[in-house]
C-alpha cells in the first residue's frame, strides 16, 4: 500500500500543510470569513499598541511601507516570473529602479501629476522586461539567470553615470503625490501604507485571475517542461515573455511608489542584494504560491527591523535562520501541493530553471542514500 501523507518516509504531517489542505477544500464563506478577517487586519495594523511589538526600534507604520509593503508588492511580481512561469530573474532590481526613476525624474524636471505618471512608470517598466525578455527568453536556466543579472547591473550603472537622471548623485526633493480624496501625502506615512495596501490587493487580484486563466495554465506547463508544453502547441517563447512583461510592470507600480515616498533616491538604492532578497522572499514562502509567497516576503521585511537592537547580528541570525529552514523546509514555508510535488521529483521545487535538486522521494536521492 503506498504511503499516506501522514507518513514519515513522505516527511511526515505538518500542520501548515493541513491548513493549506483545508483552505483548498474550505466553502465559499469560510474564504469570504477569512478575505474579511484580513482586510481587517491590514487595516488596523498600522496601530501603535501593533507596533510597540512588531517593531519597537523604528517607526511602524514607516517600516509597513518599506522595506514591509515594497517587499511583498515585488515579491508578488516576481513570483509570476519564478514562481508561475519557472524562469529564474536575478536582476529584478531593474524594474523597479526603472519605475522608481521614472516618477523622480519626470516629477521633479517637469512637474507632472504622480496618478498618471504612474501609468508612465508602468508602461516603461514592462517595455523593459519585453527588451530584456526578446533576445534572451530563449536561454534557460544558469544562463538566463546571469543575463538578467546582468541587466540589472547595467540598469544601475547607467543610471549611476548618466547626469540627466542625476548621476552618482541621485534625485532630490521628489515630490509627494497630489492629495486625492482629501487626503494628503506629506508628513504622514499613514496615507503611504493605504496606498501601499491598495496595490498589493490590487496586484493580487490581478495575479489569481490570471493564474487560474489559460495564460496561467500555459505558465505551468512550461514551468514543469518547456520542451513537452512546445510539442503540445503552446507558444512557450510568447507567454515566457508575457510573463517577464507582467513581472515588469509590478515591479515598475513598486517603483514609483517607493520614490513618492523616499523623496529622494540615487543609484545605490537598486543593488543585486535586493533582487536576492526578494528572491528569497519568494523561495522561503513557497514559490508559485500567493499566501505564501506574501508569508515569505513579511518575514524577510519584518525579522531585521524587529532584532534590530541585536546591531550587527541580526543579520548574522537571520542568515541563519534562513539556511536552517531550507535545511528543514525547502519547498518553503507554504508551498501549494503542486509545487511540492514537483520538490520531490527532483526539479528543486521551481521546475526546470538549471538547478534541478533531487527531492527527498526523487529516484536520485534514493540511489545517493543507498
Amino acid at each position: 500500500m503506498a504511503p499516506s501523507n501522514g507518513n514519515p518516509a513522505r516527511g511526515g504531517f505538518h500542520p501548515i500543510d493541513g491548513m493549506r489542505d483545508w483552505w483548498a477544500d474550505a466553502p465559499h464563506w469560510q474564504r469570504y470569513g477569512v478575505y474579511l478577517a484580513l482586510i481587517v487586519l491590514a487595516l488596523i495594523l498600522p496601530a501603535p499598541w501593533v507596533g510597540s511589538f512588531m517593531s519597537p526600534d523604528s517607526d511602524w507604520t514607516t517600516v509597513l511601507i518599506f522595506p514591509v509593503g515594497t517587499y511583498i508588492l515585488l515579491a508578488v511580481g516576481l513570483n509570476i516570473v519564478v514562481g508561475h512561469a519557472g524562469m529564474l530573474d536575478l536582476g529584478y532590481v531593474a524594474f523597479f529602479a526603472i519605475g522608481a526613476y521614472t516618477w523622480a525624474s519626470i516629477g521633479t524636471s517637469y512637474g507632472w501629476s504622480f496618478w498618471p505618471t504612474v501609468l508612465l512608470g508602468i508602461f516603461l517598466a514592462s517595455v523593459s522586461g519585453v527588451i530584456l525578455g526578446a533576445p534572451t527568453l530563449r536561454l534557460r536556466g544558469d544562463y538566463l539567470a546571469i543575463v538578467t543579472l546582468g541587466f540589472g547591473e547595467i540598469v544601475r550603472i547607467t543610471a549611476n553615470n548618466t547626469d540627466s537622471i542625476g548621476g552618482a548623485r541621485g534625485i532630490t526633493n521628489v515630490p509627494h503625490p497630489e492629495p486625492i480624496f482629501g487626503v494628503e501625502f506629506f508628513l504622514d506615512p499613514a496615507p503611504y501604507y493605504y496606498l501601499m495596501l491598495f496595490a498589493i490587493v490590487l496586484v493580487i487580484v490581478f495575479s489569481v485571475r490570471l493564474n487560474k486563466s489559460r495564460v496561467g495554465r500555459a505558465w505551468a506547463a512550461i514551468r514543469e517542461d518547456e520542451d513537452a508544453a512546445e510539442l503540445m502547441g503552446v507558444p512557450t517563447f510568447k507567454f515566457k515573455l508575457l510573463a517577464f512583461a507582467i513581472g515588469a510592470m509590478i515591479g515598475g507600480f513598486a517603483g514609483t511608489i517607493y520614490a513618492s515616498k523616499a523623496v529622494f533616491i540615487e543609484p545605490n538604492n537598486f543593488p543585486f542584494i535586493l533582487s536576492a532578497t526578494i528572491l528569497a522572499a519568494v523561495v522561503l514562502g513557497g514559490s508559485g504560491n500567493l499566501p505564501g509567497v506574501i508569508i515569505g516576503a513579511f518575514v524577510i521585511a519584518w525579522l531585521p527591523e524587529r532584532f534590530r537592537f541585536l546591531s550587527e547580528y541580526r543579520i548574522l541570525i537571520f542568515g541563519f535562520v534562513l539556511v536552517l529552514m531550507m535545511a528543514l523546509r525547502p519547498e518553503g514555508i507554504l508551498p501549494s501541493r503542486q509545487r511540492k510535488a514537483e520538490l520531490r521529483e527532483g526539479t528543486g521545487g521551481m521546475g526546470a530553471m538549471g538547478a534541478e535538486v533531487a527531492g527527498p522521494d526523487s529516484e536520485a536521492s534514493a540511489e545517493v542514500t543507498k
